[in-house]
């Protein structure tokens, strides 16, 4: 059963700043003042409205006798990645948004340290070490599909397009700071770097339905492909019976203590984040650290070990009033926000780029499946190690709590290696796309 109270204040709690930060940062205007040109609705309350809106009406169809046929194929986390997808498409909202950064910033802390609560710590270290494999497949895929891409299409790309290949390579294993870093290392122009931050997006998104997709048939996937998943299923088993113990009708208190954690958390994450990120950065002996681990990825280690001591104290009870649920409410939101931020149209901006970025996957999606097959790794271990390379901290939890909310935690840590490793990876790929572009006269 929903908690439709918990829904309301997870809700309350994300409308009530961004009406506030509004109000306060919207300049006056006259009633005479045009309409600004843009989508229809632009302002950060009005998206949120419509995002609610959309998650709400697709959660109704799901139990509705008719539509709810549905989403027996097609999860409904796919819906709630794509329809924002077309809405920006369509020009009704922007792809662009304080929303979405703010959600990204805060919400995703909030919602990992309440996935977290219940954390079944011993039941994560049986997993073994397969997770961490399908991670370095996942980067070997990057660093080998990129050169492989360049090959196949670089009679139909820019003479300069390796420098911005360069700079994908550090985005699809290290996240948007390496996108950057590696970028500038191999010379990209400005213009080219915007320009790749388009099949960055689409190409990405794309796959990251995919992924969703394939949660909703994680159990039929894995027979077929005779995986262990033995672990997995006793993680979520151990979860499903620790929930059956705890589960009660929750109380005022209860939610608001529930939302409390996860905000003050997000909160002290963000800033003790920050702040340790200033200290690196000011530190001669520490500053090789800050070169591995961007300032914004402190808060993702930040919030998970104290969701991980926390999971050790009578908080974890908290799971029985709804913790995972008011969580999974913000990942929701967390992926319309994500969808809502890709623009199919743009496609149509560069069309060679978009195709040489699904050259580029598919050699990842290749390497992937061909080590999963070799290990006998679940569907779970290939999608997290995939998406914890292309996607990074913001959407790799997203797909483990997708095949189950206590996995997202493994998610939140793959994503964390995978920027560690990203500036390692992305240098060797830069150099190989440099290589076959000299050889092809690039």
């Amino acid at each position: 059963m929903i908690h439709y109270h918990s829904c309301m204040l997870a809700t309350l709690a994300l409308v009530i700043p961004l009406l506030v930060a509004q109000a306060a940062s919207a300049p006056a205007t006259s009633p005479a003042s045009a309409p600004a040109e843009g989508p229809l609705v632009q302002d950060p309350a009005g998206i949120l409205a419509v995002l609610m809106a959309v998650l709400a009406v697709i959660f109704w169809m799901t139990q509705h006798r008719v539509f709810g046929r549905i989403f027996k194929v097609i999860p409904a986390l796919v819906f709630c990645y794509f329809v924002p997808t077309t809405l920006t498409t369509l020009g009704l909202i922007p792809d662009k948004s304080a929303l979405y950064e703010w959600v990204k910033a805060f919400i995703l802390p909030a919602s990992l340290l309440l996935l977290i609560l219940a954390l079944d710590v011993p039941g994560i270290l049986r997993l073994g070490p397969k997770a961490v494999i399908m991670l370095l497949a996942g980067t070997t895929g990057v660093v080998i599909g990129g050169p492989i891409s360049l090959f196949v299409c670089q009679q139909w790309l820019p003479e300069d397009a390796w420098r911005g290949m360069a700079a994908l390579a550090g985005s699809w294993i290290g996240g948007g700071a390496n996108f950057v870093a590696i970028g500038k290392s191999a010379g990209v122009s400005d213009s080219m770097l915007a320009t790749m931050v388009i099949p960055d997006v689409f190409v990405a998104s794309i796959w990251m339905g995919v992924l969703l997709y394939l949660s909703g048939h994680q159990h039929r996937v894995d027979a077929w492909t005779g995986a262990d998943a033995t672990a997995i299923r006793d993680l979520e088993r151990r979860l499903t019976e620790f929930q059956a113990r705890v589960t009660r009708v929750p109380l005022l208190p209860d939610l608001m203590i529930i939302l409390a954690f996860g905000f003050v958390g997000s909160w002290i994450s963000y800033a003790a984040g920050n702040e340790l990120a200033r200290h690196i950065a000011a530190s001669a002996r520490l500053a090789f650290v800050g070169e591995f681990i961007p300032a914004a990825t402190w808060k993702y280690i930040i919030v998970t070990t104290l969701g991980v001591i926390l999971s050790f104290t009578p908080a974890r009870k908290l799971e029985g009033a709804g913790a995972s649920k008011l969580g999974s409410v913000m990942i929701y939101l967390l992926v319309a926000c994500i969808g809502a931020s890709a623009d199919f149209a743009k496609i149509l901006q560069a069309p060679a780029l978009i195709v040489m970025g699904f050259v580029w996957i598919a050699v990842h999606i290749v390497v992937l499946l061909g080590v999963g097959w070799l290990i006998k790794a679940p569907i779970f271990f290939i999608a997290v190690g995939s998406q914890a390379n292309i996607g990074g901290a913001a959407s790799a939890p997203v797909v483990a709590a997708a095949y189950h909310p206590s996995l997202a935690p493994v998610g939140a840590l793959l994503a964390v290696a995978g920027y560690v490793l990203g500036t390692y990876a992305g240098l060797i790929c830069m150099h190989m796309l440099k290589a076959v572009a000299h050889a092809g006269g690039g």
